[in-house]
């Protein structure tokens, strides 16, 4: 079986043939690639098998997982296409790889944010953890997808407080959001603009290894 999306493998250096493994799906920003998120996961392959994920639409200088038709606003049918691929890659991975399937997590910055957060409301309580990096979640989203529960999700949301691409109050919005639903959230800020902080990185690899453990 050929694997729907191109992706970069991370895995731990000792694999046990009797042990099924957490796994770690990562989903980069628009006009980025599959490279550039493994720097925010050094580390993290002692743990998971990780799966950094190539968006399937070019997008100078790099790739792009859907495209966007107004501010907040992706195009309905690209952003669905992008969604039922990215299901269909876990899928590829739970069934090519020994992945512990109760500890699947996601992971997005941006545009990858976007596309975690909406697959953790698609998947539920399949997902066992969200990490959110400066991302919204559409309104068709929460008006016409199908939402499955997710109380037993753990959620890790941040924001910078001086994002110039997509303002503080959306990540406001998608703690309030998961919290209404149920989910165990984790929200912080940053004094930050649309990026990634040392103190950010920090904050949820932490939050990864802890909730890990549950």
């Amino acid at each position: 079986m050929s694997a729907p999306m191109i992706y970069e493998l991370r895995r731990p250096k000792e694999i046990h043939s009797d042990k099924n493994y957490p796994a770690l799906f990562i989903m980069h920003g628009i006009g980025s690639n599959e490279q550039n998120m493994l720097s925010l996961v050094n580390g993290l392959e002692d743990q998971f098998y990780i799966f950094s994920i190539r968006g399937h639409l070019a997008q100078t200088p790099g790739y792009a997982f859907f495209t966007i038709e107004g501010y907040g606003k992706p195009h309905r049918e690209v952003f669905d296409e992008g969604v039922n691929r990215l299901t269909s890659f876990i899928d590829y991975a739970c069934e090519q790889y020994p992945l512990d399937q109760s500890h699947l997590y996601l992971l997005g910055f941006s545009q990858g944010a976007i596309l975690a957060m909406t697959l953790g409301l698609t998947l539920g309580n399949k997902i066992k953890g969200i990490v959110a990096l400066s991302g919204y979640i559409p309104v068709f989203v929460k008006e016409e997808y199908e939402i499955k529960p997710v109380n037993e999700v753990s959620v890790f949301v941040s924001h910078g407080e001086m994002d110039q691409v997509l303002p503080i109050e959306w990540g406001v919005a998608n703690n309030e959001y998961f919290r209404q639903l149920g989910a165990n959230v984790t929200f912080k800020t940053y004094h930050e603009g649309h990026s990634v902080s040392l103190s950010n990185l920090q904050d949820f690899t932490r939050w990864l290894l802890q909730d890990l453990q549950k």
